[in-house]
């Protein structure tokens, strides 16, 4: 017999290594999953199963993906990929955002042209180029996150199919009348030199002044006699005064008190709650009030335009003149604003609009014609001034509207723009929005329902040339409009064929045929709406374009997932498209997370240098570190990363790594086919492991299931460091290392890890897809009938009837007592009295109850990992009561020899020093 008894141990032997090295390996396996197209092989595999549709929406193909689209795609892919293994068929088409201002203007920059002396069909060939450039870029970066999709057949909203798609809904809403070119107030970029939607505007502070005007009201007596034979005027508050040679009313609140107070030689008139505040601001003192009247009594009143003096500026009542701040009487100017626009028209007041679109004055206008708005605004209060109409002046920080794209603030201007009238089905989307759609978390109902209750009509034109044309006519010789279905299905069918440059190549004679007729005069000289359509309109109806007219897809989708800005954005216009023709959701669900912040929670920015890049992550520590990181927040607030919480998380993954690779090596001689044991052949012990996998199955899944992604990763982690890694692994130790090979105990345990492992890879297998998958490739090198991949394997199930309540109870009280001995082991090891647990002989004072009746001796030294284990009526001298447990425990020396094979302490040994169970095995 040889007395080298390590090489008679069972000791662990893997391929599966233990240093990760992700950042090198991941490419390999994406490489592996290209090769088998296993995103077909998914699909295959639920071809016959019930469907779940995701649909993406569009990143915009403009530079490389930073870390909020990074975790947008991959919490998007956790749950592609946990629906397919549920068994559903899942496909996944991945979009593009292609159109629009910040492409255009960047190609424009880079060839040092401007869009008026560049033929439009270049300038667009130019932008395909641009956008299909960086499309390439992220689809290779968002494939190295690991997502598993239909990456060569992406959604592109520059493609023919998609354009004439988007033209179809068009015509949809016009058949419906929902339509209409008008001259509104819209935001308005000076700088880009163009009509905003709200949805791109950000706000940001801005400093403005805060002016305190008086208009004079020289007929006010008439209405009001007390306060005959003075000199009147109404205090009007603004903070725009570039806007007023545009002023046209003032507004007041029809059921505020307004009082008429006395100050010098003159009688002013303003809300009576804020004539504290307006004497603080401007350092004026009133006197009593000669008269107090509801606002609603000085409707039509008319005042005097502070430096026009031939214009005559109505009070008018509006419920949207608040007491917040200013006087309570507002300065009006329907060409600038929307409220004031919409009191403009209630009253039938002039929208008048003095401002171009480069944001100069028109040359007409008196007093500043020609100027810039800053100059003109220099000049109104100089001109305030020297009339003595200015009162009183401030600088105030507020929030204010910023363009998306240039950061510079916008103004509102006055413009012919196309609108959807959105009060016409607005109280429909809204129901739609409160009983038809779940939203995910809760909070995101009211938020997209406030927005949508106070919205305006929506803005769809843009003055640029990238994009999809408004395919509507104009008579050159009666100016009436061809705004007709038939004529724009016709342009649809065009683009459908050659693209949406066929707009700018073809005459309206080409493009109309025998429909290029002004419905009016008759006349077949026609021209072309120069206007394209808002980018929104183009990603709003991507429900359309796609799940319609994708084989694989289908409409409406079971999931819209975003961050929280989209409320605004594409969750809102996909909504109104589709209740505007359809009158139903285009989704199901939606699901929200936030934004990215700083371990500090501060907002990412270049300029402070805390910004995170994804790509830095993957080179350094790999793509499931970034996965598992997502799946560790909580994304229903905003969300924080930093180099800490990266490394903090990646010895949390090594844990579950190590895990993964104890239990692979251990199963180096384990063949599934002719080693497995059944449960009734099992121990305790490891019936209550499985009973403990069994229910973290149920977690997981719910986990999966509510989106709650956290749940599966901190439910594992806690399994590898608490039931497997403190409790049953370290225990099994003995049995896999020291028993015989194909000893029932030892097989049983095998059995076990090979249940345990299969179900972590395939269970973490949507969050860490990397390392499952490598896990998978070794567990097939031992069964070679698994699926080619994780992906295809199917989802563990929880099993009712294996909830063992029972043995959770018994297990509950081993594992309370292994604890109490544990921590009496530890305290002997710190006072030197013994080192391994192995070294160590355990007593315990019997307990009332029959916990000592729950395992045999053998059993309980295999738990607690003693040489010897007994229970004892009484206490004696060195017994210690454990705080935790009240267990009286007493550590002593084990008594006999250490066999050189099991390390445990045994009173009798051969002639080589071995225990019985180790001179059976070397027999054997």
């Amino acid at each position: 017999m040889s007395k080298d008894f390590k090489e008679t141990l069972c000791l662990p032997k893997t391929d599966f290594p233990m240093r990760a090295g992700l950042a090198k390996k991941e490419p390999g396996l994406i490489e592996g999953w290209e090769e088998i197209d296993l995103h077909s092989l998914m699909l295959k595999k639920n071809e016959d199963k019930p469907s779940f549709i995701l649909h993406d929406g569009p990143p915009y193909a403009n530079g490389d993906i930073h870390i909020g689209t990074a975790f947008n795609k991959i919490i998007k892919d956790f749950i592609v990929k946990f629906k397919s293994m549920r068994g559903y068929r899942c496909p996944y088409v991945p979009g593009w955002d292609t159109h629009g201002l910040p492409i255009e203007l960047k190609v424009l920059k880079g060839e040092g042209v401007d869009k008026d002396s560049i033929d439009p069909v270049e300038l667009r060939r130019r932008c395909t180029d641009y956008a299909l450039g960086f499309l390439d870029s992220q689809r290779s970066q968002f494939r190295r996150l690991g997502g598993v999709g239909d990456w060569e057949n992406p959604y592109i909203t520059l493609k023919p199919e998609y354009e004439a798609a988007q033209i179809g809904v068009f015509a949809d809403m016009v058949e419906k009348g929902l339509v209409y070119k008008g001259q509104k107030p819209v935001y308005w970029c000076i700088d880009c030199q163009t009509a905003l939607a709200a949805a791109e505007i950000e706000y940001g502070d801005e400093t403005s002044p805060s002016i305190y005007v008086a208009y004079s009201m020289p007929d006010v007596a008439e209405r009001i006699p007390e306060v005959a034979g003075r000199d009147v005027n109404v205090i009007v508050w603004t903070t725009t005064p570039w806007t007023l040679p545009a002023s046209m009313a003032v507004a007041i609140h029809p059921a505020y008190e307004y009082v008429f107070v006395p100050s010098g030689d003159s009688v002013y008139l303003l809300a009576k709650a804020l004539i504290a505040d307006v004497e603080k601001t401007t350092g004026m003192t009133f006197g009593e009030p000669l008269a107090t009247v509801k606002g609603a009594e000085l409707e039509k009143v008319e005042a005097v335009h502070p430096f026009y003096e031939d214009r005559k500026t109505p009070v008018l009542l509006a419920d949207y003149v608040v007491l917040d701040t200013g006087t309570g009487c507002v300065h009006t100017a329907p060409g600038h604003g929307v409220e004031d626009y919409e009191t403009g028209v209630r009253y039938g007041i002039e929208v008048y609009n003095p401002v171009d679109p480069t944001g100069r004055y028109l040359p007409e206008t008196p007093l500043v014609g020609g100027m810039t708005l800053d100059e003109g605004a220099s000049l109104v209060l100089k001109t305030l001034t020297n009339n003595g109409r200015l009162l009183g002046q401030l600088e105030i920080l507020h929030s204010y509207p910023h363009c998306w794209r240039c950061k510079k603030p916008v103004i509102f201007r006055s413009t012919d723009q196309w609108f959807v009238n959105v009060a016409q089905f607005r109280q429909q989307a809204l129901d739609v929005i409160e009983n038809e759609v779940k939203w995910i978390p809760d909070w995101g109902k009211d938020r997209i329902y406030n927005m949508v209750r106070d919205r305006s009509d929506w803005c769809i034109s843009r003055q640029r040339v990238w994009g999809v044309p408004i395919p509507v006519f104009y008579c050159q010789d009666c100016g009436k409009m061809l705004l007709d279905p038939d004529a724009i299905r016709l342009v649809q069918q065009k683009v459908k064929e050659r693209g949406g440059d066929v707009w700018w190549q073809e005459s309206p004679e080409e493009l109309l045929g025998d429909l290029c007729k002004c419905p009016s005069c008759g006349s077949g000289n026609l021209k072309k709406e120069k206007d394209i359509m808002d980018v929104w309109f183009d990603s709003g109806i991507s429900h359309f374009a796609v799940l319609e007219n994708r084989p694989e897809l289908s409409w409406p989708a079971d999931l819209y997932l975003e961050g929280s800005d989209q409320h605004r954005g594409w969750f809102q216009t996909s909504l109104l498209t589709s209740v505007a023709t359809r009158g139903v959701a285009p989704y199901k669900a939606v699901l929200t997370h936030g934004f990215i912040v700083d371990g500090k929670g501060k907002k990412m920015s270049k300029s402070i240098g805390n910004v995170v890049a994804p790509q830095e992550i993957i080179d350094t520590n790999g793509a499931d570190i970034l996965r598992l990181w997502v799946a560790s927040t909580d994304y229903k607030n905003d969300i924080r990363i930093s180099k800490t919480i990266i490394r903090t998380l990646s010895e949390e993954y090594r844990r579950i790594r190590n895990t993964a690779r104890f239990l692979l090596g251990n199963l180096c001689d384990f063949n599934p086919s002719t080693d497995f044991v059944s449960e009734a052949e099992m121990s305790s012990f490891d019936r209550w492991i499985l009973s403990r996998l069994n229910r973290l199955i149920k977690r997981v899944t719910k986990g999966y299931d509510s989106y709650e992604f956290h749940i599966p990763t901190v439910s594992i982690h806690q399994f590898c460091v608490n039931e497997l890694g403190s409790l049953y692994l370290d225990a099994a130790k003995d049995s896999l290392y020291a028993d015989a090979l194909n000893f029932k105990g030892r097989r049983a345990i095998q059995t076990v890890m090979w249940r345990i492992v299969t179900a972590l890879s395939t269970m973490l297998a949507p969050v860490l897809s990397f390392t499952s998958e490598e896990i998978w490739r070794e567990l097939r090198k031992i069964d070679e009938s698994l699926e080619k991949s994780v992906f295809l394997a199917d989802w563990p199930l929880f099993d009712e009837r294996a909830d063992d309540e029972d043995l959770e109870k018994k297990w509950s009280a081993v594992i309370k007592l292994k604890g109490a001995v544990s921590r009496a082991l530890e305290a002997a090891r710190g006072r030197g009295e013994i080192g391994q647990s192995l070294e160590a002989a355990v007593s315990v004072v019997r307990p009332d109850g029959d916990v000592s009746d729950y395992l045999s001796r053998e059993d309980w030294e295999y738990v607690t990992i003693v040489s010897s284990f007994k229970w004892v009526d009484k206490e004696g001298d060195g017994f210690v009561e454990d705080q935790d447990t009240g267990y009286k425990v007493l550590v002593e020396n084990a008594p006999g020899d250490k066999c050189p094979r099991c390390w445990k302490y045994v009173t009798e040994v051969d002639e080589e020093g071995l225990c019985p169970r180790c001179q059976s095995v070397m027999r054997g």
